[in-house]
């Protein structure tokens, strides 16, 4: 399993435009992919569950994946929310 803890700099928090890019790249992998935030973790392939989280700015968050292509999907979704400047 491959896992990254970052921080969320977006002033919006992670909001639905950026929050649907991740998914929508996280649901191209056949790994497990999961965002945990407040000791809630749910699937990041669903963007109803991450919405659900509410993470807004200043937040740290916990992207893990697990599976066959686990390296390359985190270091992927990770790339995105740096693009998408949600991340730092």
């Amino acid at each position: 399993m491959k896992e990254i803890t970052v921080l969320v700099v977006d002033p919006v928090g992670l909001h639905a435009r950026p929050a649907t890019v991740a998914v929508n790249a996280a649901s191209k992998f056949k790994s497990d992919v999961k965002v945990a935030f407040n000791d809630k973790a749910v699937n990041m392939k669903s963007i109803m569950g991450v919405m659900s989280l509410g993470i807004p700015t200043q937040s740290e968050i916990t992207i893990s994946c697990e599976g066959e292509d686990e390296e390359e999907a985190i270091a992927q979704i990770e790339e995105i929310l740096r693009t998408q400047k949600v991340i730092a």
